[in-house]
């Protein structure tokens, strides 16, 4: 295990991080990530520039006093975006050595992100851990779109802690207060980019790193080999993040090749399509006329609300009828389930 001192307190690993993309986990508020043992959010700088924007956020107090949430925030790049909105769609935008231009919801509007302005806007925000816009790829790109990627990212890193040094400095912030600063390992499938990228960023200097690209492989399979060869490249006592990896059975083969912190929106996002997670069967699935009379809670040895209160059958008629209380007992439940998979994980090492 490994403590991560962060201005908004401590971080105790393995962690996994909710998705709150614009600054929110969808159906609940501060008090309901509390109360399911919830630690630290993963927040979106790119969707959070776009709305509510940065003057905003700043307006109201930074990401911390606007959500009400007291403990840490990890910020995103903009990096997943490249891949997610421009690699896979040259409509959403467009990719240079200085950053990327995204059109916005495809019109004539674009948004510039350079990794300057990523890692200014996530300071400004008032983020704990901030992250280097990278260049993500897919595993299966070619080679010419992995070194180009591998190249980017390392330059972009290098501009990104730059700038945060002059933002350091400028703002005058003690130890205490200055938020970490993450690099983001590229190079797909391909080893010897990835140590390429990771020996270049080790120079550099950085508080942690993130493992870049799509974790997946064409099938959906967790990349163990890539991901394992990845996390032995860095030395043991950094922070290392695999970026969007939220499946339960994969956060535990990341755990076991030495990931730290895992986050992604597949706990929420299932729990709003009425898919519950069960220690004994892998998923409930609500809708399924089984439950219609059934009077046991999702999981019998859970304590959240969802699971202490109400029943099977109560939920899968909230579901059926369509309130918006179905989203929130849903989601409740997989959060608990996610932070009492993690302290189960704990107690492993």
């Amino acid at each position: 295990m490994k403590t991560i001192h962060l201005p908004h307190g401590e971080l105790q690993t393995p962690i996994f991080l909710p998705d709150a993309t614009r600054g929110v986990v969808r159906t609940l508020d501060s008090s309901d990530l509390e109360a399911c043992k919830i630690e630290a959010l993963v927040m979106s700088t790119y969707h959070l520039m776009q709305n509510p924007g940065s003057t905003t956020i700043q307006s109201l107090g930074g990401l911390h006093r606007m959500t009400n949430w007291k403990r840490p925030i990890i910020t995103d790049s903009g990096g997943f975006q490249i891949f997610s909105l421009i690699r896979q769609n040259a409509k959403f935008g467009s990719l240079s050595n200085k950053g990327a231009s995204f059109k916005i919801d495809g019109s004539s509007r674009k948004h510039n992100l350079t990794p300057e302005k990523s890692i200014l806007l996530q300071m400004s925000y008032g983020a704990d851990v901030i992250i280097c816009l990278d260049d993500c790829t897919h595993v299966d790109d070619p080679l010419e779109v992995q070194r180009e990627s591998v190249q980017r990212t390392i330059e972009w890193a290098r501009r990104s802690k730059r700038e945060y040094s002059r933002l350091i400095e400028q703002k005058g912030l003690a130890a205490g207060q200055q938020p970490k600063i993450f690099a983001v390992i590229q190079g797909g499938g391909i080893k010897d980019l990835r140590k390429r990228c990771a020996e270049a960023l080790l120079e550099i200097g950085f508080d942690g790193f993130g493992y870049g690209g799509w974790p997946l492989d064409g099938q959906g399979n967790l990349l163990i080999d890539i991901l394992g060869y990845t996390q032995s490249l860095i030395p043991n006592e950094f922070p290392f993040h695999a970026l969007g990896v939220a499946h339960p059975a994969n956060i535990k083969a990341c755990f076991e090749l030495g990931y730290d912190l895992f986050d992604g929106a597949m706990p929420t996002r299932d729990a709003r399509h009425g898919r519950l997670y069960s220690d004994i069967n892998p998923y409930v699935y609500i809708y399924d006329d089984r439950y219609i009379k059934a009077t046991d809670p999702v999981s019998a040895d859970c304590d959240c609300l969802t699971c202490t209160r109400y029943s099977l059958g109560y939920l899968h008629h909230l579901f059926k009828i369509g309130d918006s209380l179905s989203l929130r007992l849903a989601t409740i439940h997989n959060l608990r389930f996610m932070s009492r998979f993690i302290e189960s994980l704990r107690h492993e090492k």
